[in-house]
């Protein structure tokens, strides 16, 4: 339940009907703070009622109408102006006249199609809200509500292996095996380095998972980088030869799916960064992209039965694409990749 005051004329208090049985998921906020919100999957319902409360009973309360809204909007933060709406349904509770003791309203907004994930990052947000208002001539009384939308997918039919020899000629050469492209988020990434030719004095090696943010479009396209994870593989000089294998569990770290191209206005994208840093402290690198997804082929018995019917899609099947290393760090080298997949 979320309860809300409006001056000194009247209070709303919205309720969902299963408000004490629905699951509360964490969800960051702009502040970098998490905050719990009850959690929806795509074509749920939303239902319940807006409480309009006199604050002072018997006195009249004029108004022009009151509804409530469902809206799934992105704001993008460098243009904080525009709200783009994707999802915008209107119910109206009430016609216009007068209020003369306190009422309560009934709402429902059926099987409603939630295409996105909930997403607060570094230049944009995705966020779904209900918005119950009292219309008036002056000062209109309203309040938004949030609630969070989780994307549920299936086990994906394709999901190969990530096989790469990279090297410098003449200098480095090595092989690295991820044991799939496609991961969900509590999922285990497994793998091994192969050093095949190492002339280089290599003293450290270590994955990093890194989150791309990329909003807006054409000449006001925004990148934001993110290290979310640092795993070190090694700390010493390997040997030819030598395998070392990589166990990296995602479950503790703060991911989402993949997303790509949300309604054309950002997408989020994750890669495995391979680093080594010689004795001179020299970088080299190599980057991978991956796709994460939330699994959804268990169904909790407390989920909905359209919650059941939205788990059984998948998005983001896209092929991996390979883009150049990141930017950044003192002398840092991209490694070559040899035709081998």
């Amino acid at each position: 339940m979320s309860f809300f005051s409006f001056g000194q004329s009247a209070e709303i208090d919205v309720v969902l009907n299963d408000a004490e049985t629905r699951k509360k998921v964490e969800h960051k906020t702009e502040d970098g703070k998490k905050d719990k919100y009850f959690l929806f999957y795509d074509g749920e319902t939303v239902s319940g009622k807006v409480n309009v409360t006199l604050k002072n009973p018997g006195k009249r309360l004029e108004h022009h109408g009151i509804k409530i809204e469902f809206v799934g909007q992105i704001e993008l933060y460098y243009d904080r102006g525009n709200h783009h709406e994707f999802v915008s349904l209107v119910k109206d509770l009430a016609r216009p006249g007068e209020i003369t003791q306190s009422q309560t309203y009934d709402f429902e907004f059926t099987h409603v199609e939630k295409p996105y994930e909930s997403y607060t990052g570094q230049n944009v947000k995705l966020r779904y809200f209900l918005r119950a208002t009292v219309v008036r001539r002056l000062n209109d009384i309203s309040k938004e509500m949030d609630i969070v939308v989780h994307t549920l997918s299936t086990y994906p039919e394709l999901n190969s292996s990530i096989k790469m020899e990279v090297g410098i000629e003449d200098c480095l050469h090595i092989e690295f095996e991820y044991n799939k492209s496609k991961y969900h988020l509590k999922d285990v990434i497994v793998g091994k380095i192969y050093f095949l030719l190492v002339r280089i004095k290599i003293k450290h090696m270590e994955i990093d998972i890194i989150k791309r943010e990329t909003t807006g479009t054409g000449p006001s396209v925004y990148h934001e980088n993110d290290t979310i994870a640092k795993y070190e593989i090694m700390d010493g000089a390997p040997v030819r030869g030598e395998s070392i294998p990589i166990r990296l569990f995602l479950a503790g770290y703060d991911l989402t799916p993949t997303m790509r191209d949300i309604n054309k206005k950002f997408s989020v994208r994750y890669y495995l960064n391979l680093v080594l840093i010689d004795e001179e402290e020299r970088r080299y690198f190599k980057q991978q992209e991956i796709t994460l997804w939330r699994k959804g082929d268990v169904v909790r018995k407390s989920m909905s039965h359209q919650a059941a019917i939205a788990s059984q899609r998948f998005e983001g099947s896209a092929a991996s694409e390979t883009p150049p290393g990141l930017k950044g760090g003192r002398r840092e080298t991209n490694i070559r990749t040899k035709n081998r997949v």
